[in-house]
């Protein structure tokens, strides 16, 4: 007798919303990369490398000049950081 397999299904829904609120990711980026993806962002200088701070949605929290500076602000957030290389 074959046994049941239970599968867990996520929906794309679900998934774009996983980590919400609560995990954050940090890249070092350059100012000319950021001002190409976020448009409407204040004017900031080129060719500038900083810590960027993103929210599990990809949507941009803090940037820092110093890595330990956008840690110490996921911190403050009760955030639980992963690095993206």
């Amino acid at each position: 007798m074959p046994s049941a397999v239970h599968k867990n299904i996520i929906t794309a829904g679900e998934l774009a919303h996983l980590g919400e609120g609560s995990v954050a990711y940090l890249r070092k980026v350059s100012s000319d990369d950021l001002r190409g993806r976020f448009p409407g962002m204040a004017e900031i200088a080129p060719g500038l490398e900083l810590w960027a701070l993103f929210a599990a949605t990809g949507e941009p929290i803090l940037l820092s000049d110093a890595r330990d500076r956008a840690l110490a602000g996921a911190m403050e957030n009760d955030l639980t950081t992963v690095a993206i290389h």
